[in-house]
C-alpha cells in the first residue's frame, strides 16, 4: 500500500526533527505535491530535500559520517 499524505506528512516532520537535533536545517525540505498526482509506480509520496547552503551540506556530511563510524 503506497504511502498516504499524512504518512509522507509524518516523515517529513520527523527528518526535519532528527536534522535539527544535529543543527541541521533544509529550508525547502517539503513533501513532494507532484509525486500524489497522475499514477505513478510505488513508492509514491516522495520527500523532497531541496537546496542547502555549502555550510550545511558540510554539516551534513559530517553527521552522516560519524553516524556510519559507529
Amino acid at each position: 500500500m503506497p504511502p498516504t499524505a499524512d504518512d509522507v506528512e509524518r516523515r517529513v516532520d520527523e527528518l526535519r526533527a532528527a536534522l535539527a537535533a544535529h543543527g541541521i536545517t533544509l529550508p525547502s525540505l517539503r513533501v513532494d505535491l507532484p509525486s500524489f498526482a497522475g499514477t505513478y509506480p510505488s513508492p509514491a509520496g516522495l520527500v523532497a530535500l531541496g537546496n542547502c547552503s555549502t555550510a550545511t551540506a558540510l554539516t551534513l556530511t559530517a553527521v552522516l559520517r560519524k553516524a556510519a563510524e559507529r
